[in-house]
């Protein structure tokens, strides 16, 4: 299973990478795989400002519907809009083409909760 350590992780199964003070997420190929293919992907609060552990969406697969949490307290600058017509992206390409939103971070600190690949590894048992 893919996990790249260049990446940090949450314990809801979504990935962040950080660039200065933006961070990209996604969720993981363990939470893809989870889901099973994915149908819809929904972020209606692009332009928002959210605390951490919020719900900033949801991903709908065949079977199920699952919130989104934010990573990280900021504002939603943008969302990955050719998921709304290749939601299946997040199943082929979840660390790439599959990423979901962009936030501008407001706490900076809160990066240290984040886990790192090797304690993310540890979380799914891989």
């Amino acid at each position: 299973m893919s996990i790249p350590a260049n990446l940090k992780y949450t314990k809801d199964h979504e990935w962040v990478s950080i660039e200065g003070d933006v961070a990209t997420v996604g969720i993981t190929h363990f939470a893809q795989k989870e889901l099973g293919d994915i149908v819809y992907v929904e972020v209606e609060t692009l332009d928002q400002t959210l605390d951490k552990d919020e719900v900033f969406g949801t991903v709908e697969a065949v079977k199920t519907v699952s919130d989104l949490f934010l990573p990280l307290t900021g504002e939603i600058i943008a969302f990955n809009d050719s998921l709304e017509s290749a939601p299946e992206t997040v199943n082929s390409d979840p660390y790439g083409a599959g990423w979901m939103i962009k936030i501008k971070i407001a706490n900076a600190s809160e990066i240290d909760s984040l886990l790192s690949h090797e304690a993310y590894k540890q979380l799914i048992g891989a």
